[in-house]
């Protein structure tokens, strides 16, 4: 199972979160409005960081912005 692993990876790039607004999920209390997360893994729709509960996890890219 390869996401057992993602942790380990390398950083592909650096995002900030700008809000925390989510319809049907509670995301306010493993993301930080601000606070600067590293991708693991990146699909079409998600991007995959060590959130704030230090565990590997799964949103959707409108929650972030790419950091330069």
């Amino acid at each position: 199972m390869i996401h057992q692993n993602w942790e380990n990876n390398r950083t592909i790039k650096k995002i900030k979160c700008v809000h925390t607004n989510a319809k049907k999920y509670k995301v306010n209390s493993v993301l930080s409005e601000g606070a600067v997360y590293e991708v693991k893994n990146e699909t079409e729709e998600f991007y995959f960081v060590i959130d704030n509960t230090n565990r590997i996890a799964g949103f959707k890219k409108d929650y972030f912005e790419i950091v330069p």
